[in-house]
C-alpha cells in the first residue's frame, strides 16, 4: 500500500519552482539567488563538488548519509538547470524517451563529436 501523503518525484518539480522564483531575490537572504548571481561557472562547479560528495558517501558511508548528499547534488543540478534554461519537463521527456532502451544501445546511438 503507498502512503499518498509521501513524498515523491513531484517534489523535485516543486523545489525547481521554488529555485525558479528566488532567481531575482536578494542574494543577501536567498542561498538560491546568492549561487545564480554569482554565474554558470560557479553554479556548475558547486554542483560538480556536490556530486563528488555523493560519491564518497556511496563508497564510505551510511546510506542516510548517501540520501542527504543526494538531495545536496538534486538541488544544485536543480539550480544548474534554473541558470541553464533546462525545464525539468525535459529531462523527463528525455528520461521517459530512454525508457524501455538498453542503455548500451543508447550510448551506441548518441553521436559523437
Amino acid at each position: 500500500m503507498t502512503d499518498e501523503n509521501a513524498p515523491d518525484g513531484r517534489v523535485l518539480d516543486r523545489l525547481f519552482a521554488t529555485i525558479d522564483e528566488r532567481r531575482d531575490a536578494d542574494p543577501e537572504s536567498s542561498y538560491t539567488a546568492k549561487l545564480l548571481s554569482r554565474g554558470r561557472a560557479k553554479v556548475a562547479q558547486k554542483t560538480g563538488e556536490e556530486a563528488v560528495e555523493a560519491v564518497i558517501a556511496a563508497t564510505s558511508q551510511e546510506p542516510a548519509d548517501v540520501a542527504s548528499e543526494s538531495a545536496d547534488l538534486l538541488y544544485h543540478l536543480l539550480v544548474l538547470w534554473a541558470e541553464c534554461g533546462v525545464d525539468p519537463d525535459q529531462v523527463w521527456q528525455e528520461l521517459d524517451r530512454r525508457t524501455g532502451t538498453s542503455g548500451i544501445t543508447e550510448k551506441k546511438a548518441r553521436k559523437h563529436t
